[in-house]
């Protein structure tokens, strides 16, 4: 095999590795991203202090990103505990990145979390930070789901297989 055809095939061989990675990332990102920017709205909006905000921002990301797992899976069939397990194993690091990286970026704005809700610095600083945080947890889901556990997990358990 010549060195040109041995890139080719593993190319090949990552691309429906990458999708699923892709897809798992763009899913944990919304469930973050529907409860960040909630979480930062109510925050922003009672006047509660950065930690606050923060602290009510990654419980509703993780909220909302577990949701968005069990949801199918309770569809699916399987029993709620079944689902929650999954989506415990399938989402936390992917989740946990996120958000380390979401609200790092946050504070580390100036002014970001100070700005208010009519400001277009605190948008688009949510907007970037959660697009930076998708970014991190690209490889971390590509890597998980590469050896059977991630989101491969709730996707097998689906009967969808690991790709």
């Amino acid at each position: 095999m010549d060195h040109h055809a041995h890139h080719e095939g593993h190319a090949n061989a990552a691309a429906p590795l990458n999708r699923l990675a892709a897809s798992a990332t763009l899913h944990c990102l919304t469930g973050c991203a529907i409860g960040e920017v909630l979480g930062m709205v109510i925050g922003t909006a009672l006047g509660l202090g950065n930690a606050a905000t923060i602290a009510l921002a990654v419980a509703l990301a993780f909220l909302f990103g577990y949701l968005l797992t069990i949801w199918p899976l309770l569809r699916a069939g399987l029993p709620a505990r079944n689902a929650a397990r999954l989506a415990l194993a399938s989402d936390t690091a992917s989740i946990t990145i996120m958000e380390i990286v979401d609200n790092s970026i946050m504070l580390a704005i100036p002014g970001a979390m100070e700005s208010g809700l009519g400001s277009p610095l605190f948008w688009g600083s949510l907007a970037a930070s959660l697009a930076l945080a998708g970014l991190a947890a690209f490889p971390v889901n590509r890597w998980l789901i590469a050896r059977g556990r991630g989101h491969a997990v709730a996707h097998a358990s689906m009967g969808h297989g690991a790709g």
